[in-house]
């Protein structure tokens, strides 16, 4: 009887090249689940309702005031946006605008003021938006 032993010799590289490239794939697989797997879309809070129209609430920057204005309908938050912003107020206020548009999208994907993400150069000014956003919000409240 004999026996043909086979000897398999594997050099420490290739096996790490084919560990490198097989978390490379799982990665690849996992990322494209992620971005083509439907998201749910998140409703609004189903203990708050809302009657449809535009809501608005006042920011005062220095002597300036902006009119922060809330779309509702019936579905939930339809838009926010900031009424009278003006090239002065943007001027003195650079960071703003891109602040109340980060705002406005957040919300109006979330329906909810809370959970939202503050960049931190401009949390203060995030933060008296959302809650400019909130009164209004609690004008549109069904009672």
């Amino acid at each position: 009887m004999s026996s043909k032993t086979k000897i398999i010799v594997l050099h420490m590289k290739e096996i790490i090249y084919t560990a490198v490239f097989a978390v490379l794939g799982i990665l690849l697989i996992l990322l494209l689940v992620f971005m083509f797997f439907p998201k749910d879309k998140k409703t609004t809070d189903p203990s708050k309702e809302y009657m449809s129209g535009i809501y608005t609430d006042r920011i005062t920057l220095g002597s300036t005031e902006l009119e922060m204005e809330v779309t509702v309908d019936q579905k939930g938050i339809s838009s926010i946006r900031c009424v009278n912003l003006n090239e002065s107020v943007t001027a003195m206020y650079p960071l703003l605008q891109p602040a109340i548009e980060d705002m406005a999208d957040q919300i109006c994907e979330k329906q909810t003021t809370e959970g939202l993400t503050y960049p931190k150069e401009n949390a203060y000014t995030s933060q008296m938006i959302v809650d400019a956003i909130e009164r209004a919000l609690k004008k549109a409240e069904v009672k």
